[in-house]
Formats: structure tokens, C-alpha cells, sequence
């Protein structure tokens, strides 16, 4: 427990990391943080900064953390960096919280959390959907019997990403880099990773020894190694299917969602937007929308006060047994030309919209609907 603003220092704050930096940003002016340092191979200019009090820079992490005693680091860095990045800041004391995905492999992963276990030290994995209040608030539902048996779930995303976006880094839509090392950056395990960690949290599976089965079909449109159409079943020790169908090559855009099915309803997280559809038999729909806590905050109380953390490493290890199995599946097929198109910049995978839709309803995979990619 400690109290006064926490010393917190960042580790990539430029691409996704500059939402990080807008978010401590705002704690600071709460008064609960006070951003210490920068981590960055080239420093950030007083625009970037602008609201903090000239921190330290360094583009040397273990530096940065000596030369400010930081309480707290948000790794928000390559896929092949967070872990050791996660552990020297583990070993020097400063508790995490880790941008998903948390590590290109299991093996990794277990290092990591293995690691800032015998530091003492706190870590928070950022699925931020996680975070919603939207998940006690269905498995409320669920524990009701609002919608009878859960007899399933499944998970939707389509989305649309140009070239550039595969070329924004030299890890960028890669299974592994040039020396052999894991980067695993799919449509699954990055991208659209909520829709997976969001679908296992609703059927209360999301620690590793809670999946019993995976089943993948890795796709892909674009000139990559990785997968960006993709669609994975998990079956969980309750016996529960889940499905995920994800694209980076929709038709038309839209919110990713998650939803319950039951014997006597359904209910459809828009987790992006934590807003909730619950359909039943006997009754009208009903539509709420949810508020959500901050998971860097959920880290401070925690330090502050002894809440509980709202993602650990161990609620994401489900996850990772997905990290896993993409990792050392065979490469994506190769999506035909005659099954996409160029629209501008981007390729579309014809009719995808509607698979990636169809599997979320009858919880298949693209190879066992009618009409595969």
C-alpha cells in the first residue's frame, strides 16, 4: 500500500502507446500518477509532453527505471520486447501493466508471470475490455438463468486495415522475426484479441487450464506471413464451444461483439462500446450500456487500497494457450485472388462480412460453412 501520485514511467509511447499517454495524462491531473519517464528511441518533443513536467527520457529502459525510481511501467512495445522488458522492471520493483498480447508464446508467458511472481511485484495485462462492467453484469444474467443454458458463444469482428498498416514496423504482420524469435501478430492474437479474451471471460474460462481444445482456420488476403481472416473454436472444461471469426479485409466495417447463446435467449456484448443486447423468449428486448474502470487506475488502487487486479497474467492464460496454438500451427493459407479484391489501398475478402457473422451465430468455422473464403 502507498499513497501521494505514483511515479510511473512508459516504455513506447508513440503509435497505440500514445492512448497510454493521454491516460496518464489524465490520472496525473487526478492526482494519482506523475509520469517520471520515457522510454523511446527518439525522444518525444514538447507537443507529445505537453500537460507533464519535462520526465525523464532514455532509450534504455533499465536506465530510465534506475534514474527515476519508478513505482510503475506501461509496456507499450513490440510483441517480442514485453517480456524482457516485463521482467526487468519486475526485478527492479516497479509493478506492470502489460499490453496484450503479453508474450508471442506459453513458454514466455510462464516466464513472465513466473517471474514478477518471485519479484512481489503487481502486473496487470491490458485487455482493457476486461475492465467492463459489462461482464459481472451478464454473468448476473447468466446466473439467473435469464436465457436458460449456455449453449455457446461466439465472437465477431470485422475490420478494415490497409497496407500501411502492415508496414507501420518491422514486426508488423509477422509469425516471427528475421532471428528466429516469436512475434505470432495475427488477427487473433493482436488486432482483434479482445474478441478472444472477451468471449473466454463471459464463460467464466479464462485461466489455461480451462481450455480443453482449439481449433483453428488461419486465412490470409494480404501479402503477410501472419493471419488476418481467421476463425479459431475453443472448447473449455464446461464444455462450451467458443468461436471467434476475425478479419482485417471487411466489406464493410463494424463494431466487434460477443454473444451468449442460451436455450431460451441470447445476449450480444458490443464490448468496444459495453453495450449489451439481451433477447429472450417472453420478453421485449433490452439494451443497457455499461461503464468500465480503467485497468492502469484498477493497478493504482490495487497499490493504493488492496483491490483486487481485474486482469492478472493468470486471467489471460486461456488466452495464451490461443497464442499457442496460432504460434506452432502450420502457415495461413493463402487466401486465391479470385476470392478478393483490391479496394484502394486494402484488400476485401469477398462475402467475409457475412462468415465472419454466420460463424459467430451457429458457432462454426469457416471451413464447415457453405461458402468458405
Amino acid at each position: 500500500m502507498t499513497a501521494g501520485p505514483i511515479p510511473v514511467v512508459l516504455a513506447g509511447a508513440r503509435g497505440h502507446g500514445r492512448w497510454h499517454l493521454d491516460n496518464i495524462r489524465r490520472l496525473q491531473q487526478q492526482g494519482l500518477v506523475r509520469l517520471a519517464g520515457v522510454c523511446e528511441l527518439r525522444p518525444l518533443d514538447p507537443h507529445e509532453l505537453a500537460g507533464f513536467d519535462s520526465p525523464v527520457q532514455s532509450a534504455d529502459f533499465a536506465t530510465l527505471l534506475d534514474a527515476t525510481g519508478a513505482r510503475v511501467a506501461v509496456i507499450c512495445t513490440p510483441i517480442d520486447t514485453h517480456i524482457p522488458l516485463a521482467l526487468t522492471a519486475a526485478r527492479r520493483g516497479a509493478h506492470l501493466l502489460l499490453e496484450k498480447p503479453p508474450a508471442p508464446s506459453y513458454a514466455e508467458f510462464r516466464r513472465m508471470a513466473d517471474g514478477v511472481r518471485e519479484a512481489g511485484t503487481a502486473c496487470q495485462i491490458g485487455f482493457q475490455s476486461l475492465g467492463s462492467h459489462a461482464l459481472p453484469a451478464i454473468a448476473d444474467l447468466i446466473a439467473g438463468g435469464a436465457i436458460g443454458e449456455v449453449t455457446g458463444i461466439g465472437a465477431a469482428g470485422a475490420w478494415a486495415r490497409d497496407e500501411a498498416y502492415f508496414r507501420r514496423s518491422p514486426w508488423a504482420g509477422k509469425r516471427r522475426m528475421d532471428d528466429g524469435s516469436d512475434v505470432v501478430d495475427g488477427v487473433l492474437t493482436n488486432p482483434l484479441a479482445h474478441a478472444v479474451a472477451t468471449a473466454l471471460a463471459l464463460d467464466g474460462s479464462a485461466h489455461a487450464d480451462d481450455v480443453t481444445g482449439i481449433e483453428l482456420d488461419l486465412a490470409r488476403a494480404n501479402d503477410i506471413e501472419a493471419d488476418d481472416t481467421s476463425c479459431v473454436r475453443i472448447t473449455t472444461a464446461r464444455g462450451t464451444p467458443v468461436t471467434v471469426a476475425v478479419t482485417l479485409c471487411a466489406e464493410q466495417p463494424g463494431e466487434p461483439y460477443v454473444v451468449v447463446h442460451g436455450s431460451h435467449g441470447r445476449i450480444t456484448l458490443w464490448y468496444k462500446q459495453d453495450r449489451v443486447l439481451v433477447q429472450r423468449a417472453g420478453h421485449g428486448p433490452m439494451e443497457t450500456v455499461h461503464g468500465r474502470t480503467d485497468l492502469l487506475e484498477n493497478l493504482i488502487a490495487h497499490l493504493h487500497d488492496g483491490d483486487d487486479l481485474l486482469v492478472p497474467p493468470d486471467r489471460t492464460g486461456a488466452f495464451m494457450r490461443l497464442v499457442e496454438a496460432v504460434r506452432t500451427a502450420p502457415e495461413p493459407r493463402r487466401l486465391p485472388e479470385g476470392s478478393w479484391y483490391a479496394d484502394g489501398d486494402r484488400r476485401v475478402v469477398k462475402g467475409i462480412d457475412g462468415l465472419v457473422h454466420a460463424s459467430a451465430d451457429t458457432l462454426a468455422l469457416f471451413s464447415e460453412l457453405e461458402s468458405s473464403p
